[in-house]
């Protein structure tokens, strides 16, 4: 395959890439094997491109908003690799105080703004980010995802009148991961193609590859120039696949091994490395020392989480109830 990008990009996307797999496949021995995390547990494996392509395609000043399946996306967008595991261990060094888990990571200095685990109710909130960033007068825009299961919420169709009445400069974006849960699109509704929810809206809309990193970067930069233009919205849908169940406890009977396999073949980081192998970008020695990198990282974060306190008592009711001081509380 030729590059069409340079060669720290492609490094970069598989280094980040790399590192949400290993980060991933690391928190779930914790949870299986060793039952040092507990809770909810969606895992991000197979989606990685997804996260990898939207940071190329962006500024850091632009803000992200996501669903219960946010491990990948926090990594990606900034938020500490110590916070996150600390997060899933529920210590008072993790991103959200060791109070949200897995389904909220939170990174405010880095905008990324959860980690959500009510189904669809972060496409309002992200439209409500993009509605504050127009009113400021800025020209940064707003990424909202969801999943294939959200797409069917009546919060989706609400948001994406007012979004496109008011022009706002978000782009939505569904991963589409072919299952809600474990119900397959084509058992939820007579539009299977979600992009083409965008059309009783006259929103822009475009499906994308999430399996190939460049497709990724391609459509969100698009839609990124489009909103930076106060062109409004776009639905774009990435349509991807996640390797592990819905959620760590998922038996998965609802698909066969031959459908995984079937697209594990099409893995992304390693069509990511058979790109810059065959086309001498680095040397097997840089990407061993890459992947060597990775692992020292994700050891790391588990030593942190491991010898983090735990929170203290008197923090349960705090980052919860505004100050009763305030004046438009009333006791």
């Amino acid at each position: 395959m030729a590059v069409r990008f340079s060669r720290e990009t492609y490094l970069y996307w598989y280094e980040l890439m790399e590192l949400i797999r290993q980060f991933e496949l690391m928190a779930e021995e914790k949870y299986k094997m060793e039952g040092k995390i507990r809770g909810f547990f969606h895992a991000y494996v197979g989606q990685e491109a997804i996260a990898a392509g939207c940071m190329t395609a962006t500024r850091p000043e632009d803000l992200i908003i996501t669903a219960y399946r946010d491990h990948g996306l926090a990594i990606a967008k900034g938020v500490s690799v110590n916070s996150c595991m600390a997060e899933l261990y529920g210590k008072a060094t993790g991103c959200a105080k060791g109070k949200g888990g897995s389904m909220h990571f939170f990174g405010k200095d880095v905008n990324f703004y959860g980690g959500h685990g009510i189904v669809g109710a972060q496409i309002g909130t992200g439209a409500g980010l993009a509605f504050a960033e127009q009113y400021r007068g800025t020209d940064n825009v707003v990424l909202c995802f969801f999943g294939d299961g959200a797409a069917r919420q009546g919060m989706l169709h609400e948001t994406f009148n007012l979004a496109m009445l008011w022009k706002l400069p978000v782009i939505f974006i569904c991963e589409n991961n072919n299952y809600a849960m474990g119900t397959s699109v084509e058992r939820t509704s007579n539009v299977i193609d979600i992009y083409k929810l965008a059309d009783a809206y006259e929103m822009p809309a475009d499906t994308i590859d999430g399996m190939s990193t460049e497709a990724v970067h391609d459509g969100v930069s698009r839609a990124v120039k489009r909103a930076r233009e106060k062109g409004g919205p776009t639905l774009l849908e990435i349509k991807t696949y996640r390797y592990k169940g819905h959620s760590i406890s998922d038996p998965q009977k609802y698909r066969s091994k031959e459908e995984v396999d079937e697209y594990k073949s099409k893995d992304p980081i390693q069509q990511m490395l058979k790109t810059i192998l065959e086309n001498n970008l680095a040397l097997q020695e840089e990407i061993d020392a890459i992947n060597k990198r990775v692992d020292g990282i994700v050891t790391e974060s588990v030593k942190f989480a491991e010898e983090s306190p735990w929170p203290d008592d008197s923090e349960v009711l705090k980052d919860i109830y505004v100050d009763k001081n305030y004046p438009f509380i009333v006791d």
